[in-house]
Formats: structure tokens, sequence, C-alpha cells
């Protein structure tokens, strides 16, 4: 499911998650403080300042909005979804 932009990011990646955001997302910044809340560790990629990575994610998952959300802490990358999937995920993890 990863495309090869996603594994590459998470290969260069020292961090729990993976965000792929865009500007002026009240949904992004709340997931960002969410994770920081939780102290857990976060790259950002922002879809507008880097818009060629929009269609590998949208192709891998299929989720057209931002935030776009990975855990990739452990060998196996998992699609999270975006903000109100990353709440009971958390919830599931403590």
């Amino acid at each position: 499911m990863a495309p090869n932009i996603l594994l590459e990011h998470a290969q260069s990646s020292s961090t729990e998650f993976l965000i792929y955001t865009g500007n002026f997302c009240n949904y992004c910044s709340a997931a960002k403080r969410l994770l920081e809340r939780h102290q857990l560790s976060f790259t950002e990629f922002n879809f507008d300042e880097q818009p060629h990575l929009r269609q590998h994610i949208v192709e891998a998952t299929g989720h057209r909005t931002v935030p776009v959300i990975f855990d990739i802490k452990d060998e196996k990358t998992v699609f999270i979804g975006g903000y109100d999937q990353l709440q009971p995920y958390l919830r599931q993890r403590s």
C-alpha cells in the first residue's frame, strides 16, 4: 500500500508518525497538537509546499483530505487516516 515516496519518508525519518498537511487546515493543527500532547514525535509534509506529494498519497490511500496520518514507529507502516481516526487510534495504543 505504501508508495515509494512514503517509504522514503518513513525510512529517512526518526519520528513515530508522518503527517501530510495543508495550509489553513484546522484538523491538521489539531492533529499535531494531539500528537504533541501525547508526546509523540512526527514529521510533517505540507501538500501546499510540496504539491507533487499529494497525488502519490491519494493513490496509495484513497484519502483525499488532510491531514493524512501514518504510524511509522514499527517495521510496518500503518495508515491511520485523518484527525477523526487519530483520536481513537491513540486511545487504543494507551
